[in-house]
């Protein structure tokens, strides 16, 4: 018998890890997603932390945690502690994992352009949890990519712990809040919210595609481990 995809997560801190055993859980053992909480020396949504959290000792730690695991892909499952270090740094992040480890690797705000290639989206909203300083970077990274975003909300909150304590309410707001009829669809680019769950909602609301962090981190674990399928519950990316 075939073992399921097993997609390693490296996680900072803690927030809305919970997410990803609530979708094991959810889809039967379809899937495995082991974790590993990487290090962090201050939770703070600013780019001098962030810079930190994804700095190259605490990933290379992670790294050597979750190959105990023996995944088939391996994902820095952060989307602030990526694309602070722009297109290039990310590549870097996800080369030296997967150097580490043995298997391919990536991170979130990757997974979000290789997501929108995939769907052929060129021009998104973005409903940040972030302040805006911060989220204008994500912004900055998805322009690098190709793509443009035409509507932007950034909420201000200053930590993953207070991101996480959002409940599905509160995502549907922030995304409704940014949605335009120029958007092809709509990004939510944080692993510290409670996003799961409640994809196939949003998108009923909105009547477009929503990408949220922790589900791109899995589509894109699935995609690089070659094993990509059609999951339920969570939207257009997954059918």
């Amino acid at each position: 018998m075939t073992r399921p995809p097993v997609i390693g997560l490296l996680y900072p801190g803690y927030a809305a890890e919970d997410d990803f055993p609530a979708l094991e859980n959810a889809l039967g053992g379809a899937i495995w997603l082991p974790l590993v909480h990487t290090s962090m020396g201050r939770d703070e949504h600013t780019v001098e932390a962030l810079l930190d959290t994804g700095s190259a000792p605490r990933l290379a730690q992670g790294a050597d945690a979750i190959a105990a695991h023996s995944p088939d892909a391996v994902m820095w499952a952060c989307t602030s502690g990526s694309f602070v270090y722009g297109q290039d740094g990310a590549a870097a992040q996800a080369a030296a994992i997967s150097e580490r480890v043995g298997v391919p690797a990536s991170s979130t705000s990757i997974a979000f352009v290789e997501a929108a290639r995939a769907l052929g989206l060129a021009n998104v909203a973005v409903a940040a949890s972030y302040p805006e300083e911060l989220a204008g970077h994500f912004s900055s990274f998805l322009g690098a990519g190709g793509i443009d975003v035409v509507s932007f909300g950034a909420s201000g909150i200053l930590s993953a712990v207070d991101a996480g304590r959002l409940g599905p309410e509160a995502v549907l707001e922030m995304t409704l809040a940014v949605d335009v009829p120029e958007a092809e669809a709509v990004f939510v680019p944080d692993t510290a919210l409670h996003t799961l769950t409640c994809i196939d909602t949003l998108e009923k609301a909105l009547g477009k595609p929503v990408l949220t962090a922790n589900q791109v981190t899995v589509w894109e674990g699935l995609r690089l481990a070659g094993r990509p399928r059609p999951l339920p519950g969570l939207g257009a990316l997954f059918r």
